[in-house]
């Protein structure tokens, strides 16, 4: 991996709200507007710091129909990416604000917020 490379993972990572994203992803995997739901951003929002992670090489992308789902595995990122993931995953640990974004993933995962939950928020694209 060259610098350059590190470089974006390092400013990818420099912002509250793709630290939360990256929270959330932590925990399992995530469409756009489960995201939305947890951290209570835009759908702009959400998309545009998933982005900036995913081409950072954080995230991978599986596409379900119309959705974009997103994730994390350590085993099938660049290695580098794998160890700051990993430090981060340390430094959130036990967080307040990180561990009430998870509760509301948690809440939006229930409520069935988006279209692999088959609700509506997603289907209007």
């Amino acid at each position: 991996m060259t610098l350059q490379n590190k470089v974006k993972i390092f400013k990818a990572l420099s912002d509250e709200t793709r630290i939360r994203i990256l929270n959330l992803l932590i925990q399992k995997e995530c469409c756009v507007c489960e995201v939305m739901q947890a951290l209570n951003i835009s759908q702009t929002r959400a998309s545009r710091n998933l982005g900036q992670l995913y081409n950072a090489g954080l995230l991978l992308l599986r596409k379900e129909g119309l959705w974009s789902l997103y994730s994390i595995d350590e085993t099938k990122i660049d290695p580098f990416a794998a160890s700051v993931i990993q430090a981060t995953r340390e430094y959130l640990k036990g967080n307040p604000e990180l561990i009430k974004d998870i509760e509301n993933l948690h809440k939006a995962v229930r409520e069935g917020v988006c279209g692999p939950c088959k609700a509506d928020c997603c289907n209007n694209r």
